[in-house]
């Protein structure tokens, strides 16, 4: 069997599982849950997180940049400019081209912008950033990122940190079957089975930040989310049966006695 590989802009990754920064304790707890979920990248919030000031508790003194694949992100930014300054601030810091683009309407549903975060994409590509862009789950506007140049497409299961799932495995399904760049899903997962679920539709991969710092246990529920991701890209490999509307008996009929 041939190896799976996972690849996003160029670069191949051993695990399905992309796992943010936020909202864990502290960095010692955030470090050991990304231990066990065996990503091989994590996204940082470059307005949030410290990942430069040696005064302060420092990101990376627990993930080594070298290790793992820092992903910048735009979270918290409401429009095209507080974007663009915030990634073109990364690249400043710290060389980072691959960055995760989000653009966000409001603070109550935190839905993105699609206007702004297709008017960033733009500017970003041009200027050489491989754009991982965070987005609905409308498949004609996942086309039209896919044209701008996206490096891959983030749709949104459900509103970030509902922890609801995925609300549209249709929307979903047709933004896999029409893209030619990897398909993340991106926000709202609550559970282990959530992931199981996108992986099976034919996902790329999933992120997962919400569901594994807010857990009692995020070490535990991050080594669950890895064995999820695993699971379900195994069974859509696999080619599940096909589903029938009445019963069909699962041993032979012919020579019953």
């Amino acid at each position: 069997m041939k190896k799976d590989i996972f690849k996003v802009a160029g670069k191949s990754l051993k695990s399905r599982l992309i796992v943010g920064t936020g909202k864990y304790k502290n960095f010692s707890e955030t470090a050991k849950a990304i231990k066990a979920s065996g990503a091989d990248m994590v996204t940082v919030a470059v307005r949030r997180v410290n990942i430069l000031d040696k005064k302060k508790p420092i990101l990376t003194d627990y993930l080594n940049p070298k290790k793992i694949i820092f992903l910048p992100n735009t979270a918290g930014c409401f429009n095209s400019e507080e974007a663009l300054r915030t990634l073109r601030l990364a690249r400043e810091m710290g060389g980072w081209k691959l960055v995760k683009l989000e653009v966000l309407g409001d603070k109550k549903t935190l839905y993105p912008n699609m206007i702004e975060t297709i008017k960033s994409t733009k500017i970003l590509v041009k200027e050489g950033f491989q754009v991982l862009v965070y987005c609905t789950d409308d498949p004609l506007l996942a086309k039209k990122l896919e044209d701008c140049g996206a490096s891959a497409i983030m749709p949104l299961a459900s509103p970030i940190g509902s922890g609801l799932g995925i609300q549209n495995k249709i929307n979903i399904s047709m933004i896999i079957n029409q893209s030619k760049v990897p398909v993340i899903v991106d926000a709202g997962i609550g559970t282990a089975s959530d992931a199981t679920i996108a992986m099976e539709l034919g996902c790329d991969g999933v992120l997962i930040n919400s569901a594994i710092a807010n857990a009692k246990k995020p070490t535990l529920m991050a080594k669950a989310f890895k064995d999820a991701v695993i699971s379900g890209r195994n069974s859509y490999l696999a080619g599940r049966m096909k589903k029938n509307y009445f019963a069909k008996p699962s041993s032979p009929i012919k020579g019953l006695i």
